[in-house]
């Protein structure tokens, strides 16, 4: 009969459905207990590029391009010597060496690179002219510096600056890829490309009193300075007027002020405690006060 044929259909299926469960459980209890999950670690790309040191600045490339207008900008001579820290490597100061003539120290604290960039200055011929030392770049010496180059941070940059003021002598060089150094303005500023070049010409101090002579009469300069921009006030025995647009480059200095003579423009260069006219015709000398 129809009934009885669905009847025993209906018992095979329970039956297969019984012998599966049974086998899955069966599985379960013979399998070993899973382990616990582990704490998922956190995702930290910077493993993959950093090296076994902490760098004070990432390694990045300066590109070609890049490295010829920094040189550039920095007026490198045959006989400068160039500092770069950071020198990764070595490609900065290979070219000041080929394409100038330079001397230079590259300073890295990565090992490897330093490795690599004394074997690219022996293939580029130019070993004699050129060192890279592993060093902190904050313990490093600066005062040997014609020229100083960087590609760092903007944070490193800061870091280094009264170092650079304080080490580096008035007309060195310091040229930097894309940082610069927050409220000292760059002399000389240049884009190549997607990069910004900024350069600056280390200046001389000249705050302070100064009694400048001219045409038998004298006036006293009072200077005060930030960085390469000069201001101040100068007395003379008829009058009292502000310094105006005042500047200095180096070991030199300009500034607009009325000494007695009339309001004009006043160059000269720092020795000492000398001020030396440009040209010397000018006519009037300086002697720092104090």
């Amino acid at each position: 009969m129809p009934s009885r044929s669905i009847v025993r259909v209906l018992l095979i299926v329970a039956g297969i459905v019984l012998i599966g469960v049974g086998a899955l459980a069966a599985w379960r209890l013979l399998s070993p207990p899973p382990e616990p999950e582990r704490a998922r670690a956190k995702f930290d790309p910077s493993r993959f590029v950093a090296s076994d040191r902490r760098l004070d600045a990432p390694y990045v490339a300066t590109d070609y391009a890049v490295v010829d207008a920094m040189l550039a900008m920095a007026r490198v001579r045959p006989n400068d010597y160039v500092i770069d820290l950071g020198s990764g490597d070595g490609r900065i100061l290979i070219a000041a060496a080929r394409s100038h003539g330079a001397r230079g120290l590259g300073i890295e604290i990565d090992r490897d690179r330093i490795r690599e960039a004394q074997a690219n200055a022996e293939a580029a011929r130019v070993s004699h002219l050129v060192q890279f030392r592993n060093q902190d770049l904050f313990e490093t010496p600066l005062g040997e510096a014609d020229v100083l180059t960087l590609y760092l941070t903007q944070q490193v940059n800061l870091r280094l600056r009264p170092r650079i003021l304080e080490q580096m002598r008035p007309g060195s060089r310091v040229v930097s890829n894309e940082y610069d150094m927050g409220d000292w303005r760059p002399d000389e500023r240049q884009r190549i490309g997607s990069a910004t070049l900024s350069m600056w010409i280390v200046p001389a101090r000249f705050a302070g009193r100064w009694t400048f002579t001219e045409g038998g009469a004298s006036a006293t300069v009072e200077l005060q300075q930030t960085f390469q921009e000069i201001e101040g006030t100068a007395t003379s025995a008829s009058r009292s007027s502000r310094v105006e647009q005042g500047r200095a480059a180096g070991r030199r200095i300009s500034f607009v002020a009325d000494l007695g003579q009339g309001r004009k423009e006043y160059r000269g260069w720092i020795d000492g405690d000398r001020l030396n006219p440009i040209p010397r015709s000018a006519g009037w000398q300086a002697q720092r006060a104090e």
